[in-house]
């Protein structure tokens, strides 16, 4: 009898903490072309194509500064409200777009899940790195538009702080993915959940210090701002960018420990929603 040899065994996991990452690695290709679907089928049969990931920011840029600078009157910290509300919006879209897009990975996969193996985090993952190419896009303009105002003679002071711009994006991209796949889990049973996430991201915006500075938070409702994990993300990127606001180099690390943490449960309740949730999804 022939000598039979196989290039993949497939077992069950044996435990929550039975995670591949040298599987996922393996992956790596698929990871890729998934990058491409994503990031080609959003915007393929739309009129204007790419061009949406300038025009959302700048639109949500133009609304910020009519309501909350025009007639709220809030304050900007001196900057240009049009600049100041463009660094917020970015940074915050960029998690908000991941945190979304991963909350449905099961539901949108199913077909998919339910006919071939790969390893099930590729496609979260996959996800956020898409998304980073809108972030791309939108960083090239936000820059521009930082020119822009620049050559009209507006001062702003960009430092040395923008060399963690790198790092605020592997805490955006961690935040989002974390918070995303443990909604993901929890909706292949609770599907009322998936209703509650635009909702939710839209309050956890006004939490984050977009549309005002931190500076500008009173005393007694500073602790439940600062508590957001997003807060000093935001504020280190304006800072670095703009040299609006401050930086805490606590802030920053609470940010970090709260991604790992995140990003660990988000991974071990996915890890063991996925080998049931074809029997309920």
């Amino acid at each position: 009898m022939p000598d039979k040899s196989w290039d993949l065994t497939i077992r069950p996991k044996k435990n929550l903490f039975d995670i591949n990452l040298k599987e996922l690695w393996q992956y790596r290709d698929l990871v890729m072309l998934f990058v491409r679907r994503d990031f080609v089928s959003k915007y393929k049969q739309s009129i204007l194509g790419p061009a949406w990931f300038i025009i959302q920011p700048l639109l949500t840029t133009v609304m910020f500064t009519v309501v909350f600078s025009n007639i709220a009157g809030i304050s900007t910290n001196g900057l240009p409200p049009m600049l100041f509300y463009m660094a917020g919006t970015v940074g915050w879209t960029y998690f908000a777009t991941s945190l979304t897009a991963t909350s449905e990975t099961f539901i949108a996969n199913a077909a998919i899940f339910g006919k071939v193996y790969f390893p099930r985090l590729v496609t979260p993952i996959s996800i956020v790195m898409s998304n980073l190419i809108q972030f791309g896009i939108q960083f090239s303009f936000l820059l521009a538009f930082m020119l822009f105002f620049w050559l009209r003679g507006v001062s702003f002071s960009p430092n040395i702080y923008i060399l963690l711009v790198p790092y605020l994006i592997l805490l955006m991209a961690g935040l989002g993915l974390g918070f995303g796949i443990i909604i993901s889990s929890l909706t292949t049973k609770y599907r009322d959940l998936k209703f509650l996430v635009q909702f939710g991201v839209q309050l956890w915006m006004y939490a984050t210090p977009i549309v005002y500075p931190a500076s500008s938070i009173p005393e007694k409702y500073k602790i439940f701002i600062l508590a957001n994990p997003m807060t000093p993300v935001i504020e280190t990127f304006r800072y670095a960018l703009l040299g609006s606001g401050s930086f805490s180099f606590y802030q920053l690390l609470y940010c970090t420990v709260f991604a790992i943490a995140v990003l660990v449960i988000g991974v071990l309740i996915f890890n063991k929603v996925e080998r049931t949730f074809m029997d309920t999804v």
